[in-house]
């Protein structure tokens, strides 16, 4: 059995808009047709631009909104038909700067939390200090709240999802806006989740944590999953070949345009810096000098771009997400 299973799940919004004599009525969807199966003790990364569904799907998994129809199956179990069934095998760190009493402890919150969990009393101490342990929060264990970094609420977030031992984790976003060491400490309690055999499922917006953490993964673009499988299957997909590097000087947006438009070229982006400008070109090719030979053909009719330096590497995940949004991205949801 499926850990997550997800089959046909649509979701749309409606909103009242105009004046009180001419209102309208607007329909938004944010999910149309979503398929997921998420199998026990893997760790799954769901991946999206801004607007793409990813805390919608989160939000119906969790049971904080119901689909507009759908099935969705935690261990078996309906989301809409027993919600309070589904709640004793989930736990959902927000993250964030809410959710605790800023002026009590950490171990006094989680003790407070055990209690709505309802924990047998005599076990809340021990498993407190547990999950303090495991968040590399025991040292601070009795130290208020408010004087907590961000990081460190997003780890006792952490603890708090996971008092009742559930068997399945969403972790929506659980580094976002920390520095790199708090977030180094996140995924170590991430990657210690997944030792401990629990199901997670992640979403964030950076790809090398997607592919440090992450055992499958799948791409969400306007209420649609475009591509899922391993890192290696969304390449495949994507057609993601080896990446070049441009620095140059006097290029424009008509030149990726032209580069764009090359045979085994998926797209090319331009960054604008101070002196000059660095031109971003994926492509589907396995051979470094394959890629070298057409990118620089591309570069023969740009007569008023001079090419300061180009390099080539190998793609990676990053390359991977921003050729299949680009290549799915077909305008403003229905």
């Amino acid at each position: 059995m499926s850990a997550i299973s997800i089959q046909n799940l649509r979701r749309h919004f409606k909103a009242k808009k105009g004046s009180f004599l001419h209102r309208t009525t607007q329909e938004t969807h944010a999910l149309r047709g979503i398929d997921l199966e998420i199998q026990p003790g893997s760790l799954f990364g769901l991946l999206g631009p801004n607007g793409a569904g990813k805390t919608t799907t989160v939000r119906i998994l969790t049971t904080l909104l119901l689909p507009s129809s759908g099935s969705v199956r935690i261990h078996g179990i309906d989301v809409a038909a027993d919600p309070d069934s589904v709640r004793a095998h989930i736990g959902y760190a927000f993250g964030g700067e809410k959710g605790f009493y800023d002026r009590l402890s950490a171990r006094d919150n989680l003790l407070f939390f055990a209690d709505l969990y309802q924990l047998p009393m005599r076990e809340q101490p021990k498993r407190v200090d547990e999950l303090l342990e495991l968040v590399n929060l025991t040292e601070r264990r009795e130290d208020r709240v408010e004087t907590y970094s961000r990081g460190m609420k997003q780890r006792l977030h952490i603890a708090r999802s996971l008092l009742h031992d559930p068997s399945v984790i969403f972790l929506d976003e659980p580094t976002n806006g920390l520095d790199p060491v708090a977030a180094r400490n996140i995924r170590a309690a991430v990657h210690q989740l997944r030792d401990a055999g629990k199901t997670v499922l992640l979403t964030t917006h950076y790809m090398f944590e997607a592919e440090e953490l992450c055992d499958r993964l799948a791409v969400i673009d306007h209420g649609r999953i475009l591509v899922q499988g391993t890192a290696r299957d969304l390449a495949a997909a994507a057609e993601t070949g080896i990446v070049a590097r441009l620095e140059t000087r006097g290029a424009n947006a008509s030149l990726c345009d032209k580069l764009t438009r090359l045979p085994s070229v998926v797209d090319a982006s331009l960054e604008f810096l101070s002196d000059r400008e660095l031109i971003t070109v994926r492509t589907s090719l396995a051979a470094p000098e394959e890629a070298d030979a057409i990118v620089r053909k591309g570069l023969e009719s740009a007569e008023e771009t001079s090419l300061l330096h180009l390099s080539l590497r190998e793609p990676a995940l990053e390359d991977t997400y921003v050729s299949l949004v680009s290549q799915g991205n077909t305008g403003a949801p229905e």
